[in-house]
């Protein structure tokens, strides 16, 4: 079952860039890593593992900057969320957005856990090349120009993934599907790098709803923060937050977890006309 959180992210920047000629569609290619999960031979411990304090979001577990390599830094600090925090309007934003003097709400926790995620080691398995641990696959996705000028893209708007009933980019390949009811391939991550520019003067916002973990950076910062294994929830970012300057270039670094077999749910929303940013090489690794 698709779970939706009534809260309209949308509503916090409703008017959208007017750009020249804007591309009808944006096509972003990242990296899709595949792994087998914990309970079969040479699985992975934290793809289906139920974090120490239940299925639930979970905060905190990664550093507020990128790595060196560009990639997220665990810090094992999380924090089970009972109330996620929310700007004046009770729109769900990033708890490193919190702004009193904004009229935001602060997060509310309910206690200490890593979210399922077993150590720092395990971790930096997620977004990095380990021979037999995982295996690496392109993923193209294409965000969809809506008639407010805003870019979409949306598992279940799509066609191939309506027929699999969620977001399931890698049917059949990597490992191959696991086996069980629904057959479907559950374990694997998403790294995304790309780039915009920004204006000042344009609402620029960027938002996603789905499961489970996700995180995404902008000029290296932590924006969203969507740790955990959960049902599908949101959080955006309205980009005048970040202290960014009118008409230069920064990076927006996205990152995705799919870590459980009961749903998979992938929808984001943006008004940045996104553009492919270089991608790690692979003498950038992890071994």
């Amino acid at each position: 079952m698709r779970l939706i959180i009534p809260i309209t992210i949308a509503s916090l920047l409703p008017t959208v860039f007017a750009a020249t000629n804007p591309p009808e569609t944006i096509e972003l290619t990242g990296t899709i890593r595949d792994f087998k999960e914990r309970s079969v031979c040479g699985g992975h411990p934290d793809f289906e593992k139920r974090p120490s304090r239940g299925f639930a979001q979970y905060c905190k577990n990664i550093s507020e900057q990128l790595g060196s390599d560009s990639l997220p830094v665990f810090t094992g600090n999380g924090r089970k969320v009972k109330y996620q925090c929310s700007d004046s309007n009770w729109n769900p934003i990033c708890w490193t957005l919190y702004d009193s003097s904004m009229g935001d709400h602060e997060i509310v926790f309910r206690g200490s856990s890593t979210g399922g995620i077993e150590s720092e080691s395990t971790f930096n398995q997620w977004f990095r090349d380990v021979e037999g641990v995982n295996i690496s696959i392109p993923l193209s996705i294409s965000l969809v120009r809506q008639t407010d000028g805003s870019y979409v893209f949306d598992d279940s708007d799509d066609s191939y993934y309506q027929s699999l009933g969620g977001f399931f980019p890698i049917e059949n390949q990597g490992w191959g599907n696991p086996g069980g009811s629904p057959d479907r391939n559950f374990h694997f991550t998403f790294e995304l790098h790309t780039e915009f520019t920004y204006d000042e003067q344009g609402a620029q916002y960027f938002s996603f709803l789905g499961d489970d973990d996700v995180w995404v950076f902008i000029n290296g910062q932590l924006v969203i923060d969507l740790g955990g294994v959960h049902s599908a929830i949101e959080q955006g970012v309205d980009l005048t937050r970040l202290n960014l300057t009118d008409g230069e270039t920064y990076p927006l670094d996205f990152f995705f977890a799919e870590r459980h077999r009961t749903q998979s749910n992938f929808r984001f929303q943006t008004n940045l006309e996104l553009e492919n940013a270089n991608m790690p090489t692979g003498e950038e690794s992890y071994d």
